[in-house]
């Protein structure tokens, strides 16, 4: 049940999130079944200091928006409380958190949202004895970073 709605929640928030604006001189994005749909692959998630996250939906996709699965170990988190220009929202899919906002803390399970407004200082940690996993959903501000130019072998 739990998979069933977490891809189905991934859908309704990728179908949701707008129409992208392209910059005139960039290539066009396609975006058809084939480029909008992204099953989870373990093998492509990212390793973190206390778990692992994987990018439904990169930056680069539509307009900086991103969604994110971060999956933390018992009891700990990926970093302290922070802040930054972009708001942010998380929503719990399994475990316990506790959600840090201006200086106040608050406990939430499964199927808890958890908004961060711009510039406002937040995070959230694992406070239960199995794995916590949910989403951030966020968009990026500014442009996206400019990809580094390949690197070819010298020519024999």
């Amino acid at each position: 049940m739990s998979s069933i709605l977490t891809g189905v929640g991934v859908a309704v928030l990728i179908g949701t999130m707008g129409n992208a604006q392209v910059a005139p001189d960039a290539p066009e994005k396609k975006y058809d079944i084939d480029t909008c749909v992204n099953v989870f692959d373990r093998s492509r998630a990212e390793p973190t200091a206390v778990g692992y996250q994987y990018w439904f939906v990169g930056r680069e996709f539509v307009d900086g928006r991103t969604l994110k699965m971060s999956v933390v170990a018992p009891r700990s988190a990926t970093h302290a409380p922070h802040s930054h220009a972009e708001d942010e929202f998380f929503f719990v899919l399994e475990g316990t958190a506790e959600f840090f906002l201006d200086g106040r803390t608050r406990q939430g399970g499964p199927y808890t949202s958890f908004y961060c407004p711009s510039n406002t200082k937040h995070g959230i940690r694992n406070v239960g004895g199995t794995e916590l996993k949910y989403l951030v959903i966020k968009k990026y501000q500014g442009p996206l970073p400019t990809p580094a130019p390949a690197v070819l072998p010298p020519a024999n």
